[in-house]
C-alpha cells in the first residue's frame, strides 16, 4: 500500500501541471482482458471455449473518437496468444496491430497491454484473436467507435444499441480443427451458427435439439434501434434478417452508408453493419433475428442456422411457424453482388472529423502502383496442404518484421512479393510487399477458389470500387466506381471473381492483407505491407513500445516477466501506464503552449 501511494503521488504531479495547460488532453479508457477456458454448450455439446472475463463472447470497448485505448490482456491459456483490432485504423503504430508480423506472442500465464488511440474514427467493429484459428473457439467482442458530440450522426438517436455476433460454430475446439487442417484435410461443415454465443432456437424439434439456449432481444413497440451486426465465424458467410422488419443499413466498418432498406443482408466472414429497426409491428408474437449460411448447399446446410428471438414488450406469444426465406438466387449469381454494389457512401455526412466524408476526392487522385493478388484452392507445397497469394504461401515468422528492422536483423524476411502472379509452382517464403510511403495504390484481389473469400488490411480503410465474375483485365477499371464507393476494411470476393479496392498509404509501418477465412489464413494466405517514411524524424510513425515483447532472432533481449495475478502489480500496470500517458501528453502541449 505504501508503495502504491508513494507512485500515485508521484504520479500526480503531471495531473497538476495539465489543470493549467491550454488545452485538453484526449481521455484514455483501461480495459483488463483476463484470457481463460471455460466450458459451455452452445449446442448442446460441452467444449472448451475461450472467455474474456469469464464471458463468451468477450465485453464490449466503447470508446469515443480520440480516445487512447488501454487493454491489459492476461492470456490465461495454455498456449501464445494475440489480440487484434481488424478496423481499427492505429495510425503510425503497427506496434500495437496484434498479429505475428508484427509483435511477438504473449506467452501463456503473461500479460501484455496494448496503448493505441481511435483517432479519426467512428463506427461498429471487433476484436478477436489472431494466432492458431484461436477465433474459432471464442475470444472476440464487440468494439463501439461513436462520434465525439460535437459531430453530427446522420440519423435521428437511436431508443438503443443491440449488438449481436453472429458467426459459424465447430463443436470441436481450435486445436481439433488445427490438427484437422495439419493432416490435409478440410473443416468440413460447421455443426450450426451462434448468435452472441448462443445457439438457435428450437424453430425445427429435427434439427434443433431440446434444452439450448438461445439469445432474446427485448424491444418495446414503436422504438426504433441499433442493430450493430458482427460475422466473427470462421469461414461461413451469412444471410441476416428479421422476421416481418426491413433493415436500414446506416454504417458498415467505419463509413456512414446511403441509407437504404434491405429484407436481408450477406454479412461476409470479419465484416461488421449498422442498420436501423423499426418496431413497427403488431407483436402478435414473438420474431425470428435469423442467420444463415450462404454459397453453400443450403439444404444440406440447413442445420447451419443460427436463430435468435426479438421479443416486444407486448408480445402475444412466442414465435412459431418456417423461418422467414432467404434470398432465391439459384438462377440468378449476380443478385448477392449486386446487393454489395448497391451499398455506397454517404458523401454529405461527417465522419470523425467535422467535414464531409466525400471530400476526399479519391477518384480523381492517380494510382501509383497495383498489386494483383490472385488465391487459389488449397494445394500440397512440400508434402503440407498450403494456401497462396500469387503463389507464396505465408510462413509465420518468429521475429516480428519492425523489431528486425529495429536492431538490423537479417535474413528475417524478403521485400520481393510480386505485384501480380508468377508462372512458376507455388512456394513457401516470408515475402513481404515493399510499399511506398504517400502512394495511391490499387489492389485487386481475384478469387480462384471454390469458396466465398473476405480479405482485410490492417490499419486501412480502403475504397470497394468495383467487383465482378471472371477475370479481372485492365479493361474492368472503366467499370469502378470513383465517387461514392464504400469505404471498410474487410471486403467479400466472390468465387470465380474479383474485388478492386484503392487505398491511401498514409500510415507507416507493417500491415498485414489477409484473408478473414480462418482455414485459409492458417494455411498460409496473407502477406504484409511494409510501409516506410524515408524522412522519417520521430513524427510520423511511433517508437517501439516501453514494453516491448522480443523472440525469434532478439529471444534473449526478454527479461522473464512477473507474474501479474495480484491487485498490485496490476495496479502498477495501471499507473504506469497513466504517468507515461500524461507526461507524454504534458510534453506535447507545452511545446503547443
Amino acid at each position: 500500500m505504501a508503495t502504491l501511494l508513494r507512485l500515485s503521488l508521484f504520479y500526480a504531479i503531471p495531473i497538476a501541471f495539465l489543470s493549467g495547460l491550454c488545452f485538453a488532453a484526449d481521455p484514455a479508457v483501461s480495459y483488463d482482458f483476463k484470457l481463460s477456458y471455460i466450458t459451455a454448450s452452445p449446442l448442446g455439446v460441452p467444449q472448451q471455449v475461450i472467455a474474456v472475463n469469464g464471458k463468451f463472447p468477450g465485453p464490449t470497448i466503447n470508446v469515443t473518437t480520440n480516445y487512447n485505448v488501454i487493454v491489459n490482456v492476461h492470456n490465461g491459456l495454455d498456449e501464445p496468444f494475440l489480440m487484434t483490432w481488424p478496423g481499427i485504423q492505429m495510425r503510425k503504430n503497427s506496434w500495437q496491430d496484434g498479429v505475428i508480423g508484427t509483435n511477438c506472442p504473449i506467452l501463456a500465464k503473461w500479460n501484455w497491454t496494448y496503448n493505441f488511440q481511435v483517432k479519426d474514427q467512428i463506427g461498429s467493429f471487433f476484436y478477436s484473436p489472431s494466432l492458431n484459428l484461436q477465433r474459432a473457439s471464442g475470444g472476440f467482442g464487440p468494439f463501439v467507435v461513436n462520434n465525439r458530440d460535437i459531430i453530427p450522426v446522420p440519423f435521428g438517436q437511436p431508443d438503443g444499441d443491440i449488438i449481436l455476433t453472429i458467426g459459424d460454430w465447430y463443436t470441436r475446439n481450435h486445436t481439433a480443427l488445427r490438427s484437422s487442417l495439419d493432416d490435409g484435410k478440410d473443416l468440413g461443415m460447421p455443426d450450426g451458427v451462434l448468435i452472441n454465443g448462443k445457439g438457435p432456437f428450437r424453430y425445427n424439434t429435427s434439427l434443433v435439439p431440446d434444452g439450448i439456449s438461445y439469445e432474446t432481444v427485448n424491444v418495446a413497440p414503436g422504438k426504433t434501434y441499433r442493430f450493430r451486426v458482427h460475422n466473427v465465424g470462421t469461414l461461413t458467410s451469412l444471410n441476416f434478417r428479421i422476421q416481418s422488419h426491413n433493415l436500414l443499413l446506416v454504417e458498415t466498418e467505419g463509413t456512414y452508408t446511403v441509407q437504404q432498406n434491405y429484407t436481408s443482408l450477406d454479412i461476409h466472414v470479419g465484416q461488421s453493419f449498422s442498420f436501423l429497426v423499426a418496431m413497427d409491428q403488431n407483436a402478435s408474437s414473438d420474431y425470428y433475428i435469423v442467420a444463415s449460411a450462404r454459397f453453400v448447399n443450403e439444404s444440406l446446410w440447413q442445420r447451419v442456422t443460427g436463430v435468435a428471438v426479438l421479443h416486444y414488450s407486448n408480445s402475444k406469444g412466442p414465435a412459431t411457424g418456417p423461418l422467414p426465406d432467404p434470398p432465391n438466387d439459384v438462377y440468378d449469381k449476380t443478385m448477392s453482388m449486386n446487393q454489395a454494389k448497391s451499398i455506397r457512401q454517404n458523401v454529405t455526412s461527417s465522419g470523425a472529423r467535422p467535414n464531409p466524408q466525400g471530400s476526399f476526392h479519391y477518384g480523381s487522385i492517380n494510382v501509383t502502383d497495383s498489386y494483383f493478388l490472385k488465391a487459389v484452392a488449397p494445394v500440397t507445397i512440400d508434402g503440407k496442404l498450403r494456401t497462396s497469394l500469387n503463389g507464396i504461401s505465408f510462413h509465420n515468422l518468429t521475429t516480428p518484421v519492425k523489431l528486425a528492422d529495429q536492431y538490423n536483423v537479417k535474413g528475417i524476411y524478403k521485400l520481393d512479393f510480386p505485384s501480380k502472379p508468377l508462372d512458376r509452382p507455388p512456394k513457401i517464403d516470408v515475402s513481404l510487399i515493399n510499399a511506398t510511403y504517400k502512394g495511391f495504390i490499387e489492389v485487386v484481389f481475384q478469387n480462384n477458389d471454390t469458396v466465398m473469400q473476405s480479405f482485410h488490411i490492417d490499419g486501412y480503410s480502403f475504397f470497394v470500387v468495383g467487383m465482378d465474375y471472371g477475370d479481372w483485365t485492365e479493361n474492368s477499371r472503366g467499370s469502378y466506381n470513383r465517387w461514392d464507393a464504400i469505404s471498410r476494411s474487410t471486403t467479400q470476393v466472390y468465387p470465380g471473381g474479383w474485388t478492386a479496392v484503392l487505398i491511401s498509404l498514409d500510415s507507416p509501418g507493417v500491415w498485414n492483407i489477409r484473408t478473414e477465412n480462418l482455414d485459409r489464413w492458417y494455411l498460409g494466405q496473407e502477406t504484409y505491407m511494409r510501409i516506410v517514411n524515408p524522412e522519417e524524424n520521430g513524427e510520423t510513425e511511433m517508437a517501439a513500445p516501453a514494453n516491448v515483447l522480443y523472440c525469434g532472432a532478439l529471444a534473449n533481449k526478454q527479461k522473464p516477466q512477473e507474474q501479474s495475478s495480484s491487485a498490485i502489480t496490476i495496479s502498477r500496470v495501471k499507473l504506469r501506464l497513466l504517468m507515461t500517458i500524461l507526461w507524454g501528453v504534458l510534453a506535447y502541449f507545452s511545446i503547443l503552449c
